[in-house]
């Protein structure tokens, strides 16, 4: 018997036969990031779950992990812009922390950690000297894109650990974009981006068990068909991805979750964060993305 397989609307695969689904074709879309180079990177003090003042850190093999993921942005066409890093600011690479952009409009951070909170400055100097009229540094505690992910058509916000949840009712104010609140519950998911990310429009990747039982509730309400990421998947902090719409930026280690991705039609691009990931961090954490 012949087998055709079609497209649907909302890019579902319509089968018509005996094959297999067909994925649906995945469109990149150019993006800009803002990244800090960890030239004093180490890890001094312990915030997570993930730094161990007592390991090891090879400051040199950052740098280079770090390049090769910039220089990964730029071989897909996006645009990289990058802040002077400042000595005794060790996480300063972690650059999604420090500021959410929506249509031009500019969120800055306030960190909980005492030793993060002067990076919030430079940040807010850089947007004011690269043309953002308006940044607006917040009341509450809010680590920006670590807790805040833009979906395209409202704001996924985390709390748990360290995002005040009352920032979530400020960012509403301030981006003026729907929030949706969504509680963490494990300390080694201590921020939404190691444990979910935007895929495309209406499609997610996250690790349920990060999140409380309400919360994995509205994730499964608002995202039927996600990906669900297996304890693996999150162990290695595949889920501080980047997706471009087509490609998929994630550790080399996150074999599974690369497998569903493919599967969905993206194309995995694998880089090495072993080094940064000491701090906690991945592709995602080292990446701030600027939406004009």
């Amino acid at each position: 018997m012949t087998s055709v397989s079609l497209l649907g609307p909302g890019d579902e695969p319509i089968v018509l036969g005996d094959t297999a689904p067909v994925a649906p074709v995945r469109v990149p879309t150019t993006r800009r990031y803002l990244m800090c180079p960890p030239e004093h990177f180490t890890v001094e003090y312990s915030i997570n779950p993930w730094m161990d003042p007592t390991q090891p850190i090879d400051t040199g093999l950052a740098v280079e992990q770090w390049t090769a993921l910039k220089e990964t942005y730029e071989r897909l066409g996006h645009r990289v812009d990058v802040i002077e890093p400042v000595p005794g600011l060790p996480d300063m690479v972690f650059a999604a922390n420090s500021g959410t952009v929506v249509d031009g409009r500019v969120l800055g951070a306030r960190f909980r950690a005492e030793q993060r909170v002067p990076e919030a400055d430079h940040f807010r100097r850089w947007f004011l000297a690269n043309g953002y009229g308006e940044v607006v540094m917040p009341e509450r505690t809010n680590e920006a894109e670590g807790d805040f992910t833009w979906t395209g058509k409202h704001l996924l916000a985390g709390t748990g650990f360290r995002t005040d949840p009352a920032a979530h009712a400020e960012a509403q104010e301030v981006l003026g974009v729907p929030v949706v609140s969504l509680r963490l519950v494990d300390p080694r998911y201590y921020h939404l981006d190691v444990a979910l990310f935007v895929l495309a429009d209406d499609l997610v990747a996250y690790y349920p068990d990060a999140f409380s039982p309400g919360s994995r509730r509205v994730l499964a309400r608002l995202y039927p068909d996600a990906v669900v990421a297996t304890a693996a998947d999150a162990a290695c902090l595949g889920l501080n991805a980047v997706s471009d719409g087509r490609h998929v930026v994630l550790p080399v280690e996150a074999v599974h979750l690369a497998e569903a991705v493919a599967d969905r039609g993206f194309e995995p691009v694998f880089v090495d964060i072993s080094e940064l990931r000491k701090s906690g961090g991945g592709p995602k954490c080292c990446t701030l993305e600027i939406r004009d």
